[in-house]
C-alpha cells in the first residue's frame, strides 16, 4: 500500500508541475478498493538531505474518497502551502512524501492542563486546536520536533495564531491517529 499511496501523490504533483507521469490509476483502484472509501489525509513534503518541510496541507474530515483527497492534498502541497514558494521542477529529484491517513478527530473533555496532557499519548496522537474561531493541528510525529508537552502546545497555539499559553483559556481540544506512510529513498 506504501508505494501505491506514495506514486498517487507523486503523480498528481507531476500533473501539477505538468511533467509526465505513468501511474496508473485505474489498476490502484481494482487493486485496492478502499481507495474509493471516503477518508481524510495529509500529505507532507520534505527536502533531501536534510528532511526540511517543503510543504504540508491535509484534511481533517473524510468527506472525499481517499484517492481524491491524496491527488487534492498532494498538489495543495505543493502549490499552494501559504508558508513557501510552489514547489519547482528542478526540487523534484530533491523531495520525499508522506501521506498520513488520519482517523476520525476525537474531542477530548478536560478540567485543566494537567489532565489534558495525562490523556493525550505524545507520538501516537495528533493533536486539533480549536479557540477564537482559529485551528491548527499537528500530526503525532511532530512530537518528534517537540518532545515535552508545553513545547508542543505552545507551538500549536502559535501556529493557531493564538498567545503561546492559550491552553489556559481552555481552547477545544481533539486527537486523531494517522497511518504514515513514507517514501522510500
Amino acid at each position: 500500500m506504501n508505494d501505491i499511496l506514495i506514486g498517487l501523490a507523486k503523480a498528481a504533483i507531476l500533473v501539477a508541475l505538468n511533467q509526465p507521469e505513468n501511474f496508473d490509476l485505474e489498476d490502484a483502484l481494482k487493486t485496492y478498493p478502499v481507495l474509493k472509501d471516503n477518508g481524510a489525509v495529509f500529505v507532507t513534503i520534505n527536502t533531501e538531505p536534510n528532511d526540511q518541510l517543503r510543504g504540508c496541507i491535509g484534511s481533517l474530515q473524510a468527506y472525499r474518497p481517499l484517492y481524491k483527497d491524496i491527488i487534492f492534498n498532494a498538489q495543495s502541497a505543493a502549490m499552494r502551502d501559504p508558508r513557501f514558494q510552489p514547489l519547482s521542477v528542478e526540487e523534484l529529484q530533491h523531495i520525499t512524501l508522506e501521506v498520513a491517513i488520519l482517523s476520525e478527530p476525537q474531542v477530548l473533555a478536560y478540567h485543566d492542563k494537567k489532565d489534558l496532557e495525562s490523556k493525550i499519548i505524545p507520538l501516537q496522537d495528533g493533536v486539533v486546536l480549536k479557540h477564537q474561531g482559529k485551528q491548527a493541528t499537528y500530526l503525532p510525529h511532530v512530537w518528534e520536533d517537540l518532545p515535552k508537552f508545553d513545547d508542543f502546545f505552545s507551538s500549536l497555539c502559535r501556529k493557531a495564531d493564538l498567545n503561546e499559553n492559550c491552553l489556559s483559556e481552555h481552547p477545544e481540544i481533539s486527537i486523531y491517529q494517522a497511518k504514515e506512510y513514507k517514501e522510500k529513498r
